[in-house]
């Protein structure tokens, strides 16, 4: 299962911008749930914890593609560092705002603020391995190994910040996601070998959204984010209901580290099955397999069922970037994959929101049938409209 990535590391820098990138990615992991548990543990309220998150991930969602055409125009050295000043600045803002009482309108202003500065670190670290290995069928096990180390942050992310915020001090997870950022971010951007080059953009280059397969993809990881947020912020109600909140963080843990497991075994395999092929049977899978969660009443139980429920958001993830390289044109790469990003953004926010109120009204276990109709509409989505997704021949060395 190893073996197929060992060779991605014989190129010179690449060592260099994955460590940097998985650093810099963490807060991707810690922000949200480290955001619900501090303006909860403040303000006593699951409703204004989910309003928050979900206004820092509607403001990421919106912002993201206009940084993506940003570092496709000017370069990732050029953009990254002012991004990552202001968006340490802006956290430092919130937290002080929830931290001093002021009014919870701060509290949104501050977290609008952090959203719109934060950057799409994978992104920009998937645009430099599609830049080494472009028209190779490596591609997709780099895509593959990035989703593994997505899945490492949202397996270690979640169980830091809850343990930090619950054990040390409400702070203190947000503090760590904000150094991890800052040195992630500006150690990637100091790494100008191995950025792609800088694309010329002219009057004719659009907008990767108006490509009918980017349209689909992107309501289809609408759906997903709902699926994540409203899990992530329901599962913390789930584990407080249980007179375990500290486990909440080990809870979603679970949900990512099964997508680490399947992302590192679909990424060493030779896949025959057509990349839309696969996206379509993973959609079915993650329906499948978050069918049991409201159903469970035992926490040791929901991490095992969290567990194989997350099996099948790897290879949607995997596929879905797959698919969007091989869609877009180079020029328009990053803002491309942030496109993924944003309609994950605004399905996670959408999700944090519901998940928040849904939870308040009925009880965590009832909430998690949101996810579950979240993810089903997923599904149907991508199989109605996976014609849009079809992918010449020649685009590639391996079949679409």
């Amino acid at each position: 299962m190893v073996g197929p990535y060992r060779g991605l590391f014989t190129r010179p820098g690449t060592t260099g911008f994955v460590l940097a990138g998985f650093i810099g990615r963490m807060p991707m992991s810690m922000l949200g749930i480290g955001v619900v548990l501090l303006v909860q543990t403040l303000t006593g309220s699951y409703a204004v914890a989910g309003a928050v998150a979900a206004t820092t991930n509607v403001s990421f969602a919106i912002a993201a593609p206009l940084s993506g055409r940003l570092v496709d125009r000017f370069g990732q050295s050029r953009v990254i560092p002012p991004f990552a000043l202001v968006n340490a600045l802006a956290l430092t803002a919130l937290m002080l705002c929830a931290g001093y009482g002021l009014p919870a309108w701060t509290l949104y202003v501050t977290g609008l603020l952090v959203g719109a500065t934060s950057l799409s670190i994978g992104s920009m670290v998937r645009a430099r391995w599609s830049s080494i290995h472009a028209g190779s069928g490596t591609l997709h096990t780099a895509f593959a190994f990035e989703s593994v180390l997505d899945e490492v942050t949202f397996v270690t992310g979640p169980v830091l910040v809850t343990l930090l915020a619950t054990g040390v001090n409400p702070f203190a997870g947000l503090t760590v996601a904000l150094l991890c950022m800052l040195f992630g971010s500006l150690a990637l951007a100091a790494q100008r070998r191995t950025q792609p080059p800088v694309q010329r953009l002219t009057s004719s280059s659009g907008t990767p959204i108006l490509i009918p397969g980017i349209a689909l993809l992107s309501c289809v990881y609408l759906g997903l984010g709902a699926v994540f947020g409203s899990v992530d912020l329901v599962t913390v109600a789930f584990a407080e209901e249980h007179g375990v909140k500290a486990a909440a963080g080990f809870l979603v843990g679970a949900f990512a580290g099964g997508s680490m497991v399947s992302a590192l075994w679909f990424g060493s395999r030779h896949w025959r099955i057509s990349l839309r092929g696969r996206f379509v049977r993973a959609l079915a899978m993650l329906v499948v397999g978050l069918l049991p969660i409201m159903f469970i009443g035992n926490v040791w139980i929901m991490a095992f069922a969290l567990f194989l429920a997350g099996f099948a958001i790897s290879p949607t993830i995997i596929t879905g970037f797959s698919l969007t390289e091989r869609l877009v044109p180079p020029s328009l790469l990053t803002e491309g994959m942030a496109w993924i990003s944003t309609s994950i953004g605004f399905g996670v926010a959408i999700g944090a929101w519901a998940g928040g109120r849904l939870t308040e009204a009925y009880g965590a276990s009832n909430a998690y049938g949101f996810a579950l109709g979240a993810a089903a509409l997923a599904a149907a989505a991508g199989a109605a409209g996976s014609g849009l997704l079809r992918i010449p021949e020649a685009s590639s060395p391996a079949k679409s």
